[in-house]
């Protein structure tokens, strides 16, 4: 619920605008069997983690999601 007591309902599509890191984690699934973590932290520094310890399948769901990115840029 927000302030005036109205449901709160997220935008679930394709934006330009930035989202709150939050957001995006608190939406990911929850029955995910595989998660790759890229971004920056607080201070500046990169981050990265996977749940995948072999780094071909990692590169393999970034280029992934960068053809996927590339498809949206399309439309």
């Amino acid at each position: 619920m927000n302030d005036n007591g109205g449901e709160l309902v997220y935008f679930n599509g394709v934006t330009r605008l930035n989202l709150p890191v939050n957001r995006i984690l608190d939406n990911a699934p929850r029955d995910m069997d595989v998660a790759v973590v890229i971004g920056w932290d607080a201070d500046g520094d990169f981050y990265f983690a996977s749940s995948v310890a072999d780094g071909a399948d990692v590169l393999w769901l970034l280029e992934k999601a960068k053809k996927k990115l590339l498809e949206i840029g399309d439309k």
